[in-house]
């Protein structure tokens, strides 16, 4: 179970180039599977991480925007690909590169999800800090009930200056 009170820490772990954490969870979102690297990153036990939402992970540097995303996109049936600020048990955090895909069943209804992570680019790392420091002032500046929606306003709005869609985006930065 994440702790309310984990204390962030400036140290950051960096992925190792063959690094690959993978996890599984059903559709809501709970983990039903973690390998050894989700672990070692986490700084979770296997058994505090199975049967825990997958959010056990989530930095507060993250917007909210970015998970409505996420979530729209595989929902749906779709791949996602993005950047991911992650923070381990101790405080400590971590960025992963993230493909998040959704688990059928023999009658095409979504059962589950699976990610793979793998070490991300500094520079893209540096392009989508930035971006989501953005999206997570914007969803401060408002209402709670409003905040996702002033988060992805910052992105659809960079999306449309850049005429590109996110998915073409995050495989350029």
């Amino acid at each position: 179970m994440k702790s309310k009170f984990i204390t962030l820490t400036l140290n950051e772990k960096k992925m190792r180039d063959g690094d690959f954490i993978v996890s599984k969870t059903d559709k809501t979102g709970i983990i039903t599977y973690c390998n050894p690297i989700f672990i070692e990153f986490s700084g979770y036990q296997e058994h505090e991480l199975i049967g825990a939402q997958h959010n056990i992970i989530r930095h507060p540097d993250m917007p909210r925007s970015a998970f409505a995303l996420l979530w729209n996109t595989i929902s749906k049936g779709d791949e996602f690909f993005g950047y991911v600020k992650n923070m381990s048990k101790n405080g400590d955090f971590y960025w992963v590169f993230a493909h998040i895909s959704p688990d059928f069943d023999f009658n095409g209804n979504i059962i589950g999800y699976t990610s793979v992570r793998r070490c991300p680019k500094l520079q893209a790392v540096q392009t989508i800090e930035q971006i989501y420091k953005q999206m997570l002032q914007a969803e401060k500046s408002v209402a709670t009930k409003d905040a996702i929606d002033a988060g992805t306003k910052i992105l659809l709005d960079l999306l449309k200056q850049k005429g590109l869609p996110y998915e073409q985006l995050i495989h350029l930065i």
